[in-house]
């Protein structure tokens, strides 16, 4: 399958546009010197801009472009769109939380602004509190309903029981929590999107080596890959142990060729894991446990860190299919993490981080 084009006119135009409070500001987009926004694995995306702080006047002057009465201000809601201007696509949408002004004789004023987006209420405070009784899922509905989020759940309705926060930020909770169960949690504009890693599809993107994909490091490493693994547990009620254990990968992600368990078994032989850290109490459970940890160990064979003429398709949680690098490493990748860049000397472009627990070839 091609890869699709950025733009639809011949002209591409890949400058960033911003919004403040839901508005498009034109004079804001045109003094942008420089963004970056950083996305990853378990939420919280950030966004820099660095704006130049000179405007011209009507009278041939020169004035402050963002003074104290500016919409660009602390607790401002700033949304960003890439890509093609003409059809630009939202890639953040959060509230400034710190402003920075440079001055300096060499160069015009600069004024540097930091963003975060919704999941910065879940990781101001700490606090200590107990779920009796709920599923991860109603835990999310609790949570995301003192934040003020709309929570999208997929599935996460197995596995009552008493979940403990102590002295832990919601943010920092949820993430716990979720990845016992091998899910992640991302924010889409007010949305807390929280699903299995194995459910997640944020689209598909198709990248060729020389075209729009401009480089491309991919590494395949046994030394964090096992054959199996297992965890145990013990059931109160019934005064027994409990165990569960996993051979192979139950929600290994997208891709096709050899899976590390089987290059590992091949080369260096059986190598096993004992999930001991977390408490089980009941057979399925320790096999659910058992079986997530080695998803996450099996989807990070093969990674790639890649960069990309900038497409702001490409989000945590896209399907990215790879070629022109050869028959071992052309596979898709599940995208972790992104950063999307611009500047007046390089444009637009978008790095990324990709796992997949494949190895193509013979």
């Amino acid at each position: 399958m091609a890869e699709t084009p950025l733009a639809e006119q011949i002209f591409y135009n890949p400058r960033p546009t911003l919004r403040i409070a839901g508005q498009p500001d034109v004079h804001m987009s045109n003094l942008l010197l420089a963004l970056r926004m950083d996305e990853s694995e378990g939420g919280m995306s950030r966004a820099e801009l660095r704006f130049s702080n000179l405007a011209s006047t009507t009278d041939g002057g020169a004035e402050a472009a963002f003074d104290e009465n500016s919409d660009l201000k602390l607790g401002a809601e700033i949304a960003v769109y890439c890509g093609d201007a003409s059809a630009p696509r939202e890639v953040f949408r959060g509230k400034v939380t710190a402003m920075e002004h440079l001055f300096s004789t060499s160069s015009a004023p600069q004024i540097t602004v930091l963003a975060e987006d919704a999941l910065q209420a879940a990781r101001m405070a700490r606090r200590s509190k107990v779920y009796d009784q709920m599923s991860p899922a109603d835990v999310v509905n609790a949570i995301a309903s003192e934040l003020g989020l709309r929570p999208t759940i997929t599935g996460l309705t197995a596995g009552t029981g008493t979940w403990a926060q102590i002295g832990e930020s919601d943010l920092s909770f949820l993430r716990r929590l979720l990845a016992r169960f091998d899910a992640d949690l991302q924010i889409v504009g007010e949305e807390l999107q929280v699903s299995p890693r194995g459910d997640v599809q944020r689209g598909s993107v198709e990248l060729t080596m020389f075209s729009q994909l401009a480089r491309a490091r991919v590494i395949a490493d046994l030394a964090d890959q096992v054959t199996g693994t297992t965890c145990g547990g013990w059931d109160a009620v019934n005064g027994s142990t409990v165990s569960g254990d996993a051979s192979a990968p139950t929600h290994a992600g997208p891709g096709s060729g050899k899976t590390g368990a089987r290059v590992l078994q091949e080369t260096l032989g059986e190598r096993s894991e004992h999930v001991g850290h977390l408490v089980a109490s009941s057979d399925d459970e320790a096999r659910a446990i058992a079986e997530a940890a080695f998803d996450q160990r099996a989807r990070r064979f093969v990674r790639i860190a890649g960069v990309a003429e900038g497409n702001a398709q490409l989000r945590v949680g896209t399907h990215v299919n790879v070629s022109g690098l050869s028959r071992q490493f052309d596979n898709t990748y599940y995208v972790v993490r992104t950063c999307h860049l611009y500047d007046l000397a390089q444009g637009y472009r978008t790095e990324f981080d990709g796992e997949c627990a494949y190895l193509g070839g013979a």
